[in-house]
């Protein structure tokens, strides 16, 4: 890709735009950089962008900017949809994402990762696997450092290991993985796509590229994602299963998780585990499965499977108070991963649900919220949505603030009881992230066992 004395526009002003908007610029591209929000609220990496002779627009997008450039880079929050960008695609202006602009100048073999769910955990223990291994990797992309970054930072790596989500999709044309691993598809992003298909399909184009002797890592207990490779032929496919044996590939035996990957068979232990959760065992069979395709030793696996101590906010433990566990799963902004939270605990469970309704429904988890969730209390702006669709299958609260909920659980509760915040939903009606839901889940917990010391 040529960049020099070229017209460039990079739309949205989040950390990968930013990433983007700098490294045109400095290989002699003429950058102008837009973004919806005020410049106020942009904060001061805009004016970095500034100073280096970037041209910003804020607080809106011009038609007439998207169709005086040569290229456009749409950061992921961006949908293709905007009338701008269709007005630009009409132009014949070609419109590509972070991952596709990096693509062109990455020369390493790239690890891409994604799915619904899982994407981070896995992204970071199958770092943590190579690193152990004694290999020279760079982790990215969706999480952390926008895959751009890896051209400055990551000199020298063997490997690129990058979550990718659907919206980074949207917008490739070559890029081509050398691995990637599809976990699980559920229903998401439904306030963004048209349909479930059409979020299928995102997802799909991340094997659009590949080639013979690339490998696709598959969920083989995930309906969609089996379904879904029917289009691929030429890729390697090795298949990862909790439920049945896999010839040539990955599964689950007991206490053990079996590879045939290779010419030999691996026997990986479970008992040692740190992480919980179904769904983490399904994170760490893809995880293998990279690493010996890798080339990295079993034991250097092993050793580093057992030392992962998983990520906050996905299932993460927090307290104890009077015999009652507390679990953050702030992470769960879909009905597919609380689904898998709530299959991870034989207690019963109050759940405490709800934020910003993403339009998938919720009727998946009908079964086991009549099974397994105790209590169902529910806050933000989707509370009176999941009310209406859950609320008869076992006693239902309501909850004006995450604090209420909280402390309704806490006296709902009995010795023996999960209190589980999984919300289903978005965190953007009461909070700026998931991050800060599940900060602040864990703050109003442990002021709460406070609490609950005095009192006793």
């Amino acid at each position: 890709m040529t960049i020099k004395e070229k017209k460039f526009l990079v739309v949205g002003l989040g950390k990968s735009g930013v990433a983007c908007a700098r490294f045109l610029k400095e290989r002699g591209g003429v950058v102008t950089a837009t973004d919806g929000k005020s410049i106020d609220d942009l904060g001061e990496d805009v004016q970095k962008l500034k100073d280096l002779g970037i041209r910003i627009e804020a607080g809106g997008h011009k038609i007439e900017t998207f169709l005086d450039c040569d290229l456009i880079v749409l950061s992921p929050g961006v949908p293709m949809s905007i009338e701008p960008i269709r007005e630009a695609k009409k132009r014949g202006i070609e419109v590509i994402s972070e991952i596709e602009l990096a693509y062109n100048f990455i020369k390493t073999p790239i690890i891409a990762i994604t799915g619904s769910n899982g994407k981070t955990t896995t992204t970071t223990l199958i770092g943590q696997i190579l690193k152990r291994a004694h290999k020279k990797v760079f982790v990215g992309g969706n999480i952390g450092n926008p895959l751009i970054e890896y051209i400055e930072l990551g000199r020298g790596a063997e490997y690129v290991v990058a979550e990718i989500s659907s919206f980074q999709l949207e917008g490739i044309r070559s890029f081509r993985p050398r691995v990637v691993i599809m976990l699980n598809i559920s229903p998401d992003h439904l306030d963004r796509y048209l349909s479930y298909q059409d979020y299928i399909a995102a997802k799909a184009r991340i094997f659009l590229n590949q080639r013979e002797g690339d490998f696709a890592i598959l969920n083989a207990d995930d309906s969609v994602v089996s379904e879904m490779m029917n289009s691929f032929k030429d890729v390697r496919k090795v298949y990862f299963s909790q439920k049945k044996r896999m010839n040539k590939g990955i599964y689950l035996d007991g206490n053990s998780i079996i590879s045939e990957i290779g010419k030999q068979k691996h026997r990986y232990s479970t008992e040692s585990l740190k992480v919980r959760g179904v769904y983490n065992i399904d994170n760490i069979m893809a995880s293998i499965a990279a690493a010996e395709i890798c080339g990295c030793n079993p034991g250097d696996i092993q050793d580093a499977v057992n030392s992962f101590k998983g990520l906050e906010h996905r299932l993460e433990f927090v307290e104890e108070i009077s015999g009652v566990k507390y679990y953050n799963d702030s992470k769960a902004t879909n009905v597919g991963a609380v689904e898998k939270s709530l299959e991870s605990f034989e207690q019963p469970i109050i759940l405490i649900a709800g934020g910003r309704d993403k339009g998938t429904g919720y009727e998946t988890l009908n079964e086991l919220v009549k099974e397994r969730v105790k209590k169902l209390i529910l806050i933000g702006e989707a509370k009176e949505i999941i009310l209406k669709s859950l609320g008869s299958l076992t006693q239902s609260l309501k909850a004006d603030t995450l604090e209420e909920a909280v402390e309704l659980a806490w006296s709902q509760s009995s010795h023996g009881d999960v209190v589980l915040l999984s919300p289903a939903c978005s965190s953007y009606d009461m909070f700026n992230n998931y991050e800060e839901r599940g900060e602040a889940f864990k703050a109003i917990v442990r002021k709460l066992k406070s609490k609950a010391y005095q009192i006793g």
